[in-house]
């Protein structure tokens, strides 16, 4: 294999910067108290996060056996209770800061690119003092589709101006890595996510990582491409 030197990288968010699972069970269990309905489990949060707060809250009703009618009130309590609690529950992961340092220090501008709506994503990085490292924040209703498909990526590399091959894609899930492999952008996937309860290495990236400061590549400080295969 031999990778393009990278130009910029787009990074997902949830359970690859910051776990959020603590978010998620807060806001979603209060929404359902809220509605009559029983808990969830978190094991149920870890495995159903990722595509999307819409995707999120459907599942989550037809996991407690509720009419899937209730979707408008339960999202509508679900936004309002996830904006009052969002980051008080959240944990950026270890190296994600400096695995962050290096790509700016490589001079590589930075996109986030979530399934989260951005009214809840940018507030979470500027509360975990992430934000400053992205050129731009986009969320789960920025483009008209979400990832496993490719558009939010070709329109992130539109933002950026950078070509999909040259324009690393940074994730926790096949979500990513379908995406990045439709868009044609490579993808290196950490190991600690939320990827539905199935191993990452699963999804085929090009690498898999312990951690943001491992990452390896082409030009990066830290040496070649020593995790790529």
């Amino acid at each position: 294999m031999n990778p393009l030197p990278l130009q910029a990288a787009i990074v997902d968010l949830d359970g690859t910067l910051i776990d959020t699972v603590g978010d998620f069970d807060a806001a979603l269990n209060t929404t359902l108290s809220e509605l009559r309905l029983p808990p969830v489990d978190r094991a149920f949060i870890t495995r159903t996060v990722g595509k999307g707060s819409e995707h999120l809250i459907r599942s989550t009703l037809a996991q407690v056996g509720a009419d899937a009618a209730l979707y408008e009130r339960a999202w509508a309590a679900y936004q309002r209770h996830y904006l009052a609690i969002n980051g008080q529950h959240a944990t950026v992961y270890p190296g994600v800061r400096d695995g962050l340092q290096r790509l700016q220090a490589a001079g590589l501008p930075l996109v986030c690119l979530t399934n989260k709506p951005g009214a809840f994503a940018r507030p979470l990085l500027a509360a975990t003092g992430l934000d400053g490292f992205f050129r731009q924040v986009f969320g789960g209703d920025a483009f008209a589709r979400k990832k496993p498909d490719p558009l939010p990526l070709l329109e992130a590399c539109r933002a950026l101006g950078t070509p999909p091959a040259a324009t690393l894609m940074l994730g926790d899930s096949s979500n990513d890595a379908q995406a990045a492999r439709a868009a044609g952008c490579p993808v290196v996937l950490v190991n600690y996510g939320y990827n539905h309860g199935r191993p990452v290495e699963e999804a085929a990236p090009d690498a898999v990582i312990d951690s943001l400061a491992a990452l390896r590549w082409p030009g990066l400080p830290g040496g070649p491409a020593a995790t790529l295969e």
